[in-house]
């Protein structure tokens, strides 16, 4: 829900859900796998490519550009994977049809919002 603490995805400048924001190696390696429950959205920086080995269900996968510009939407299938791409530099996954409520497509344009010291206090 919106205001709530913790890193908020914006799609085209509305605040849709919350994201886990993967930017290590260790939490880039782990992604969506191996989770009792999925989080609303999980952002992989940097990265160009994903896989779903360990996955059970189907993800929605956008692939973004250094500005945050989606250039291609995927739908990944346990144990698919998606080849490294020229230009991407991150990688948003979400339950499939997360995009589609969204409104997330190619030239959509993704961004993270982090919660403010005032926000988090009140969360």
């Amino acid at each position: 829900m919106p205001g709530s603490a913790g890193p908020r995805l914006v799609v085209d400048g509305l605040d849709v859900a919350q994201v886990v924001v993967a930017d290590t190696f260790a939490t880039r390696l782990r992604g969506l796998a191996a989770r009792r429950r999925l989080p609303e959205s999980l952002l992989l920086s940097p990265s160009n490519s994903v896989h779903g080995v360990g996955m059970l269900v189907r993800l929605d996968v956008a692939l973004l550009d250094g500005a945050g510009t989606v250039v291609d939407v995927l739908l990944l299938r346990p144990f698919g994977m998606t080849w490294p791409r020229r230009g991407v530099t991150d990688v948003l996954e979400a339950p499939a049809g997360s995009f589609a409520r969204w409104g997330l497509s190619a030239g959509s344009t993704v961004t993270v919002r982090r919660a403010s010291s005032d926000e988090a206090a009140r969360g």
